[in-house]
């Protein structure tokens, strides 16, 4: 009996053993994930997905066992892997919507001999000849805007739009606008040929978007994507830019070609829309200075001046002070606010102010988009903006206004925060980021543009893309941060050439879209538009990564996928991938065919 007894209290004091030891598992799990969860920071998320955690869960969770709510059909995550094959060689510059409106369920090849382009700022003067490969532009002798040297194009810094260098042309300007000190950041180039004034204003930290059609000079927006500089395919037709109102300090035009009186002055009144208050039109060639100019622009005297007192009646009906007009140039700046346009209410139809950022597929109107209220005649429209980089991080007035619902400066300001710390842990995982390695960096959920408030450099750049379908739109505060982006719907191609950008983001892109449109299709043209061995960080729910993992596998990418920086317990995932090298096998791929 004694013996009974004491095997009966052995098995007691083993179970309670067991207990303690497998309860003191689950709290010491539980205070780890606490403590790298931030909670005690104020990470409310991650106490509550802690608190109702299971202490089995290790991490690398079950899909189906714990997060399986999410998932329609679990076959679908075991499904055979879909091989995704090579487009045939003839789309090595397959640029959706320009070429057609056909969408390629394959990957772009890129040519023999592509090779990374060169780092920042040599890429501003030279772009290897394999990877945009149109020697013919090089036969245009007086544009003199393109050289081929050896194995490489070079970008002159004398062409026939700055005759005495681009940098002597920037300085023209800076004589009149402030540019240098901060207070012009963001610059729009319309026409912008291979975008060298926006690759020269990098010196004066003036980041420019530059766009221009695709046309006869068809890669101008190709080689200014491989020299660094943002740009995108576009044009001022029938649609509005694809930009909020308000959006740039100073917009350029140099012998653009754009027909800025037709059409009742309509691509004039969209330069007005997308101008801060009290930001600056530069227009220089035709048909300013008209009187020395116009045999060598080989048009009549009547002509030109005609179009010149044109352009210059449009100004005055949109309020716009004459600053600077010497030589081939003329410079007017927007007034700040209505207070100095009284008379215009009476001359021009002022648009609702609804339609100011209604824009996506929009006709462009024959109205002027109205100034936002002021009190005083002192106030800029909308708030006054701080030079760069201070505006970077200091909360945007659209912001402070409270002009955007949910939106606070204790929330602008924890968004900050939040993705310094998303960005160092990038870092951890991939060292090259922040290197100069990735030159153009793509956003494609931008948000408030922290991801790329927190990666500003001079080593790279952001297009921060805010989708069409976002519940809130926040592009205007990207702008009044000193950053640029533009509006896309990514159910459509992107308008920029295939392998230009050489990190791609995507901050929960798949669960905005997951009813939208196909996965596939995104990937697709994220391929299409990715470097070779370039990066994609895609950061979104753990059920939404693993299908876009399970259709990467066979796309020819490298693939890894880690925790969320605050511990396994949090749902957010981040999959890293690195774009593999591959080129175009046949015959026709070559450089010297194109």
């Amino acid at each position: 009996m004694a013996t009974k007894g004491k095997q009966g209290d052995n098995k007691t004091r083993r179970s309670f053993s067991v207990f303690l030891i497998f309860g003191l598992c689950c709290f010491f799990y539980l205070l780890g994930a606490w403590q790298r969860s931030g909670f005690g920071k104020g990470d409310t998320i991650a106490h509550e997905i802690t608190k109702n955690a299971d202490c089995s869960v290790v991490s690398n969770l079950n899909i189906e066992t714990h997060h399986g709510v999410g998932v329609k059909n679990s076959n679908d995550l075991r499904s055979e892997t879909k091989v995704v094959p090579p487009c045939d060689d003839r789309f090595i510059d397959h640029t959706p919507c320009h070429d057609d409106n056909e969408k390629l369920h394959c990957l772009i090849p890129a040519p023999k001999g592509y090779v990374t382009p060169f780092p920042w700022p040599q890429s501003r003067d030279y772009v290897p000849f394999a990877n945009a490969a149109y020697q013919n532009l090089t036969v245009e002798k007086a544009e003199n805007w393109i050289q081929f040297e050896g194995n490489v194009f070079r970008f002159p810094d004398r062409v026939k739009q700055f005759p005495h260098g681009v940098d002597a042309y920037i300085d023209q300007i800076a004589s009149v606008i402030p540019i240098g000190n901060g207070v012009v950041r963001t610059a729009l180039d319309t026409g912008c040929g291979a975008a060298s004034l926006g690759a020269y204003l990098f010196k004066k930290n003036v980041i420019t978007m530059s766009f221009s059609p695709k046309d006869s000079h068809e890669p101008q927006i190709w080689f200014a994507l491989e020299r660094g500089v943002p740009a995108f395919i576009g044009d001022l037709d029938t649609i509005k830019l694809p930009f909020p109102s308000r959006s740039f300090d100073m917009a350029h035009c140099s012998q653009c070609s754009i027909p800025w009186t037709q059409n009742d002055g309509k691509y004039m009144i969209e330069i007005d829309r997308v101008l801060r208050p009290g930001g600056y039109w530069v227009l220089s060639g035709p048909p300013i200075n008209w009187k020395a100019k116009y045999k060598t622009w080989q048009h009549s005297k009547e002509e030109l001046e005609d179009e010149q007192k044109k352009i210059e009646e449009i100004a005055k009906l949109l309020c716009w002070e004459k600053k600077h007009e010497k030589g081939d140039m003329m410079i007017w700046r927007k007034r700040v606010n209505t207070d100095y346009c009284r008379e215009r209410e009476s001359r021009v139809t002022i648009c609702q102010p609804s339609s100011a950022d209604d824009i996506w597929y929009k006709e462009m109107e024959a109205c002027v988009t109205p100034y936002p209220k002021t009190s005083n005649r002192d106030e800029v429209a909308g708030g006054e903006l701080k030079p760069f980089p201070q505006r970077l991080n200091d909360v945007p007035p659209t912001i402070s206004s409270g002009s955007i619902h949910g939106i606070s400066s204790e929330s602008f300001e924890d968004d900050n925060k939040l993705w310094v710390k998303h960005v160092n842990a990038y870092k951890r995982v991939n060292k090259i980021i922040g290197t100069g390695r990735y030159r153009n960096i793509m956003d494609m959920n931008a948000g408030l543009g922290s991801f790329a408030a927190a990666l500003e450099s001079p080593k790279s750049w952001v297009m921060n893309v805010m989708p069409t379908i976002a519940g809130k739109d926040t592009l205007g505060v990207v702008y009044e941060r000193g950053l640029i982006g533009m509006y896309h719907d990514w159910c459509e191609a992107f308008s920029t050439y295939p392998r230009t950008y050489d990190l791609i983001h995507a901050n929960g892109l798949f669960s905005l879209y997951k009813d939208k449109c196909s996965y596939e299709d995104i990937l697709i043209e994220m391929d299409r538009i990715l470097r070779p061995e370039g990066t994609v960080i895609i950061r979104d729910h753990e059920i939404e990564l693993i299908k876009v993992k399970k259709i990467v596998s066979g796309m020819r990418w490298n693939t890894k996928m880690v925790d969320h920086e605050d511990g396994p317990l949090l749902p957010e995932k981040i999959l890293f991938v690195v774009k593999q090298y591959w080129v175009a096998e046949g015959e026709n791929s070559s450089p010297s065919s194109r």
